[in-house]
């Protein structure tokens, strides 16, 4: 089976933490502010993307703080996660050069 790449939510999620740890607001806010409001993720679907990250030894916890009586757990990016989103980016710039070649004219390479 070929590796299909990381959906986009867990991509971006990873973004987010490349350079800052955050709880789950403000990666949800750092990744509207990538996408450039193009990707607002829900409540839902930002924690199941996270879980499975943490799951999948990505991102981890860092710490957890307990603000207004709520406890928010702050995360980081694992060395894993860091590998995982070098080799995403390679491959979606690979990706990328190849649909500029072919949109200048270039013709498929041969399988």
């Amino acid at each position: 089976m070929t590796d299909r790449g990381m959906q986009e939510l867990a991509l971006l999620l990873l973004t987010a933490l490349a350079n800052e740890s955050r709880h789950g607001y403000a990666i949800a806010q750092e990744v509207k502010a990538i996408t450039d409001g193009r990707v607002a993720p829900r409540t839902g679907a930002l924690y199941g993307a996270l879980d499975r990250l943490l799951a999948d030894g990505l991102i981890e916890v860092e710490r957890e703080e307990v603000v207004g009586g709520r406890t928010r757990r702050i995360f980081t990016l694992t060395p894993t996660g860091r590998e995982r989103l070098e080799t995403e980016a390679e491959r979606l710039a690979a990706t990328a050069r190849e649909m500029r070649r072919r949109l200048a004219g270039g013709t498929a390479p041969a399988t």
